[in-house]
């Protein structure tokens, strides 16, 4: 069925089939009409352009249609349940993320699969930085860092999981710390003549 995602802009005013972006996971599942519901075929399906288009009316593991690729997810995303993000695993559960990670990955078979396998990881990674447990997981052959897009003459963008975001911004044009910016995996390293990020 043909869905659509609308965006409003900031934290709390977005709705669509990517959540409200509120912080709260549990909400995730609002339908158009504004109720909260469980089942993510229901969810879905209220988010259709149209009402002349048909209900989905099951839910296909990716896995059990691209058997072929199974594997190969469950190989790839091992590194969440791995020694990787061990620090990790008792402060978030890595069972939904794993979860996500091998369905995504499974899902993703027209060329995407990388990026598909790259953005779950990330999801699990941001959520240990957010309850306290940084892990510096990219290297060149996973998920490559950031510092593979740096061109000659712009900032130059440095792979650091584990830094503490504050720059000098032009909302912050004295480097101040008391507003820091969110935990990125990326940070940049801005050229002298032009030291505002």
């Amino acid at each position: 069925s043909k869905t659509t995602t609308s965006a409003i802009g900031v934290t709390g005013e977005v709705c669509g089939l990517c959540g409200d972006f509120d912080g709260n996971g549990q909400n995730d599942f609002t339908t158009q009409g504004q109720l909260v519901v469980s089942n993510p075929i229901e969810f879905a399906n209220s988010w259709k352009v149209s009402s002349t288009c048909p209900d989905v009316e099951m839910n296909v593991d990716p896995c059990v249609v691209n058997k072929n690729r199974h594997s190969w997810a469950k190989m790839m995303c091992s590194i969440i349940t791995g020694k990787t993000f061990k620090d990790c695993h008792h402060k978030v559960d890595h069972r939904p993320f794993h979860e996500n990670c091998v369905k995504d990955s499974c899902a993703c078979n027209t060329g995407g699969d990388c990026e598909c396998f790259c953005t779950a990881v990330a999801a699990y990674a941001q959520a240990c930085s957010e309850a306290g447990a940084c892990v510096a997981w990219r290297t060149p052959e996973i998920c490559v860092f950031c510092d593979y897009y740096n061109s000659p003459g712009n900032c130059s963008w440095h792979y650091n999981p584990c830094h503490t975001p504050c720059y000098k911004t032009c909302l912050n044009p004295e480097g101040t710390c008391t507003n820091p910016l969110p935990e990125l995996e990326c940070y940049p390293i801005c050229p002298e003549d032009t030291p505002i990020f």
